[in-house]
């Protein structure tokens, strides 16, 4: 039996608003406590970042709480609000995953299955060696960080992965890659025979509630969308590019993505193929050093200490290859773990991180792409004083 068949079974500048829809059981005489710790961790980094804004959000328990600092745009001193749209850049990886376990759920797709199957200019090449699961896990063999600059649409991208040489064998190493969950994307897409971002905008995110994400903002929302804010301080969006959908083109909401969240730490309550989706990005595949690469995310044993979380996090590991052992059979999390995924882009940075075992989890979005380091130590900080008052 196949390894994947086996894990089928399976917001002003100074100030601070602060939105509690209600508390956590377990705070409920304290919830100026949470505050208090959001406000500690975050708001120094607006300051010593220049980050014109941040929203951030909690679960706990079930109920959510809302913290906005700062500009969405400093050109009409826009506050941010838990409604404010923000590029979430490779967080939106999570959504690519989460549609390709979703067409794995309808019977569309197999994690086992090879390029060739879907584009069968890529029959011949040494890139149909590598399975979905490969590509979604970036161990095809070494696909590097970005396209080359060359790359530019359709035909090209195809050119690419035809004369693409691998440093690996397949499953060998994980280097973490665009052009390889952009492939996965795609690939899924055609499969699916729906437009990749039709896909999410109409399957994915009404399927978990979202209200307010989308990978083409509609004009009516453009007033929502935040500007970044890029090195030099100039006001920034994302730019266009070959799988750019696939590989960081999602906008959404502190709102939003705490459901998202939610939805992640409770998907019994999600309709059955959505619910076995996401159960699906939960599935760890592949042991790099303390952290298991699922579809997505990127699982840590829990508790972890800070200085494997930023281990695992680091510039190293998104920019080096790193040997890969693959799990068999893979990892359906039975103790407690704590998942998480970064994100960024030129003018944006963002991060995701939840517990299901402690019913916890948060979400930062931030107007500029500031270091990760920063945004785990203070996202983390928070997660540590809700673990400790939870139940």
């Amino acid at each position: 039996m196949s390894i994947i068949k086996n894990a089928g079974r399976l917001l002003a500048l100074a100030g601070l608003s602060c939105a509690v829809l209600a508390p956590a059981a377990s705070a409920a005489e304290r919830p100026d406590r949470i505050a208090a710790a959001v406000d500690a961790a975050f708001r120094p980094l607006l300051q010593e970042y220049d980050v014109p804004g941040i929203a951030v959000a909690l679960t706990v328990g079930g109920k959510q709480y809302f913290y906005s600092y700062g500009m969405a745009s400093k050109q009409s001193n826009t506050p941010v609000t838990k409604d404010t749209l923000f590029e979430i850049g490779s967080i939106s990886k999570t959504f690519t995953a989460t549609l390709a376990t979703y067409a794995q759920a309808l019977g569309k797709i197999s994690l086992d299955d090879h390029p060739g199957k879907y584009m069968r200019q890529l029959q011949s090449y040494a890139i149909n060696r590598a399975s979905l699961l490969n590509l979604g896990t970036f161990t095809a063999g070494g696909l590097p960080l970005q396209f080359p600059d060359a790359v530019t649409d359709g035909t090209t991208m195809t050119a690419y992965f035809q004369h693409w040489k691998p440093a690996a064998a397949a499953g060998e190493q994980r280097r973490y890659s665009n052009p390889s969950i952009g492939l996965f994307g795609h690939l899924v897409e055609l499969a699916m025979k729906r437009d990749f971002a039709e896909l999410i905008e109409t399957e994915i995110f009404p399927g978990l509630g979202l209200e307010h994400s989308y990978i083409r903002v509609p004009e009516a929302a453009m007033a929502a969308y935040a500007w970044g804010y890029n090195k030099a301080d100039k006001p920034v969006r994302v730019n266009p590019g070959v799988f750019d959908a696939e590989a960081y083109g999602v906008k959404s909401t502190a709102a939003d993505m705490i459901r998202f969240v939610e939805a992640n730490i409770r998907p019994e309550r999600l309709e059955p193929p959505l619910r076995r989706a996401v159960e699906g990005t939960h599935i760890g595949y592949f042991q790099i050093g303390d952290m298991v690469q699922g579809l997505g995310w990127e699982q840590y044993a829990y508790p972890i200490t800070l200085d494997r979380l930023l281990a695992g996090n680091s510039g190293k590991m998104a920019m080096e290859p790193h040997a890969a052992t693959l799990l068999t059979p893979p990892k359906v999390p039975a103790q407690p773990t704590l998942f998480n995924k970064t994100g960024s882009t030129n003018g944006f940075g963002a991060y995701v991180a939840f517990v299901p075992a402690k019913n916890i989890g948060i979400v930062m979005l931030a107007n500029k792409n500031f270091p990760i380091p920063a945004r785990i130590t203070a996202a983390n900080t928070v997660l540590e004083r809700l673990a400790s008052e939870a139940p």
